[in-house]
């Protein structure tokens, strides 16, 4: 008994020390030549610590130091000359912002202080490199982390050459956060320009790009007030519906599987809404009613159901002659 309390006393004093440690690095952050150290540091511990977010959050000076750090990047987006070393950099800092923007304490004053606009030059960029390619993915992830249904895994691969990669994967989970956080998340991105940003990184980004930006997209189709909004105008849907057809043209040709069942989700998405089910009924791509995926999604059930149901959800309701063969809207 003795030596058990003995070493539960050494655990404590163990996290007491490490917790000075964090209070430390929070306090550096506040310091131009102490802050770089201190940022990654932080970016590793964000996992261990839960409630990092409140103190960084509440901490004096940190939140204005993290914007310094990205704001400080923006002379090297035009022209392209970001390094790997402040791509790096930057990214230790967003990555403490996603602990922010995912924290429900936080939330909602990240929303408030409009912080994730301060990210879309960002996503403006245009550049293949990998400094920029990991500036987006981790920009991305910072919106990823405000939508709700979803854990948001991050993944960072330090290379010798002190690159970070960001891997986000995702696991949906109907309960991980509540309704009214999500459509505060919604309206906020809603008075924003994230939907076409998203949709040039769908088009046009690396596969991981392009899954994070599709899986904004269909949370925010997901909402009612996104669905609406969306499918409100015809140049709105039309865009939309134009680039999920150009990525289901080229899955069909680079398969992924990961990035096909956001497309498919989004799809039969916007077939709730009656506008968008007619116009789906004349532009949905033919590789999504025929076996082009079969191949892709033969241990995919959940994605195979939600394809199945597209199909019957645009069925629903057409007019067929007599031979059953559907006939052109009037």
């Amino acid at each position: 008994m003795l030596a058990t309390g003995a070493a539960v006393s050494n655990v404590t004093a163990l996290a007491q020390v490490d917790r000075e440690k964090i209070y430390q690095w929070i306090n550096e952050l506040s310091s131009p030549e102490t802050r770089e150290n201190a940022l990654l540091e932080l970016s590793k511990k964000r996992e261990s610590v839960p409630d990092l977010a409140p103190m960084l959050w509440h901490s004096c000076g940190t939140i204005a130091a993290l914007l310094q750090e990205i704001v400080n990047i923006y002379p090297s987006i035009n022209p392209p000359t970001l390094t790997a070393h402040q791509s790096n950099r930057v990214c230790n800092a967003l990555a403490l912002l996603q602990c922010v923007a995912s924290h429900p304490e936080t939330r909602s004053a990240f929303l408030a202080a409009h912080i994730p606009l301060f990210l879309y030059p960002f996503l403006h960029t245009v550049s293949k490199t990998r400094p920029f390619e990991y500036l987006r993915l981790t920009s991305l992830g910072v919106i990823g982390m405000l939508s709700s249904h979803c854990i948001m895994k991050r993944v960072f691969i330090i290379q010798s050459v002190c690159v970070q990669v960001l891997r986000c994967l995702f696991v949906l989970n109907a309960g991980a956060l509540v309704k009214t956080d999500e459509q505060e998340v919604i309206n906020f991105l809603l008075t924003t320009e994230i939907i076409p940003l998203c949709l040039r990184i769908m088009e046009s980004g690396s596969e991981l790009s392009k899954t994070v930006a599709t899986f904004i997209l269909q949370k925010i189709l997901l909402d009612d007030t996104g669905l609406a909004y969306i499918c409100q105008t015809y140049e709105r849907f039309s865009h939309v519906a134009m680039i999920l057809g150009k990525m289901v043209l080229q899955l069909s040709k680079e398969p992924s599987a990961r990035l096909l069942k956001h497309v498919v989700r989004c799809y039969l998405r916007l077939s709730d809404n009656l506008r968008a089910r007619e116009a789906l009924r004349q532009c949905l791509p033919d590789q999504l009613k025929d076996s082009t995926f079969a191949q892709v999604l033969k241990d995919d059930t959940t994605t195979k159901r939600w394809l199945a149901q597209l199909v019957k959800n645009l069925q629903e309701g057409q007019v067929t002659d007599a031979r059953g063969i559907p006939l052109a809207p009037q």
